[in-house]
C-alpha cells in the first residue's frame, strides 16, 4: 500500500532540502577580490617646505644651527612643477659645535645618495664664514620658491623672451646670504643645470620678495 500523498510530499522536500544544504557546504568559499589603488606618483615640493623639513631635523643635531646654503635637485622620476623640485640639499652650521652638516630631502630613492624623506649626511669641521657666503636664521626665509619663480618670470629683464627661446629648460634654485652683494637672503632662480653653467638667472629677495638683479 503506498504512502499517503502528504507524506510523499514531506519526504520529497526533506530530500531536496538536504541536497541543497550538502551542495552549499561542498562549495569552496569565494574570496572577495579587493581592488587596491596604485600609489600616487611622487610629488615635488617648494624650497621653503624643504628647508623647514631639513631644519627641523638639523635642530636635533644642533639647537643653534643656522642655514648656510640650499639648492634644488631636479629628478627625472618626479614630474617638474613651477617653483618646486623632486629633491633638495641644504647645509647647516653650528657655531657652538664648530661643525657643518648637510641634509637632503627627496621625494624618492635616487642616485647621488638621495633617500626618500629627510636624510642626514656626515658632518665636518666649520670655523666660521668662508668666502662671501654667510649663515642665516630660519626667520629670514619668508618667500617661497613658487613666489620667487613668478617674480623672476614677470620682472626679470628679458625673461619672457628667454623662456620663449628656451622652452622646457631645467630651472634650479639656490638659497644664499651674500651681504657683500645683497643685504638680505636671496633666491637665485637659475635656468640651466647649475649657476656656473647658466646663461640666465634672476635674483629675488627671499625676505621681501623683491626683484633684485638679472644675470646673463
Amino acid at each position: 500500500m503506498g504512502l499517503p500523498l502528504i507524506m510523499k510530499r514531506n519526504t520529497f522536500f526533506a530530500v531536496l532540502t538536504g541536497a541543497l544544504l550538502f551542495s552549499a557546504c561542498s562549495e569552496a568559499p569565494k574570496e572577495s577580490k579587493k581592488e587596491t589603488a596604485p600609489p600616487p606618483p611622487p610629488e615635488p615640493i617648494s624650497g621653503q617646505s624643504a628647508f623647514f623639513k631639513m631644519y627641523t631635523a638639523a635642530r636635533g643635531w644642533a639647537q643653534d644651527c643656522e642655514g648656510l646654503q640650499m639648492r634644488s635637485i631636479q629628478l627625472p622620476q618626479v614630474k617638474a612643477e613651477p617653483g618646486k623640485a623632486g629633491a633638495w640639499e641644504a647645509t647647516f652650521v653650528s657655531t657652538r659645535l664648530s661643525r657643518a652638516r648637510r641634509y637632503t630631502w627627496s621625494a624618492v630613492e635616487a642616485e647621488g645618495n638621495l633617500h626618500k624623506g629627510v636624510f642626514a649626511l656626515n658632518d665636518e669641521g666649520w670655523s666660521g664664514p668662508r668666502g662671501a657666503t654667510r649663515s642665516f636664521s630660519f626667520q629670514a626665509l619668508k618667500i617661497d620658491t613658487t613666489a620667487a619663480f613668478e617674480t623672476a618670470l614677470k620682472k626679470g629683464k628679458g625673461s619672457a623672451e628667454y623662456v620663449k627661446k628656451n622652452p622646457g629648460k631645467t630651472v634650479q634654485f639656490l638659497l644664499e646670504l651674500t651681504p657683500n652683494r645683497f643685504p638680505d637672503l636671496t633666491w637665485r632662480v637659475i635656468w640651466g643645470e647649475s649657476a656656473s653653467s647658466s646663461n640666465y638667472s634672476v635674483f629675488v629677495d627671499a625676505s621681501t620678495g623683491q626683484y633684485l638683479e638679472t644675470m646673463r
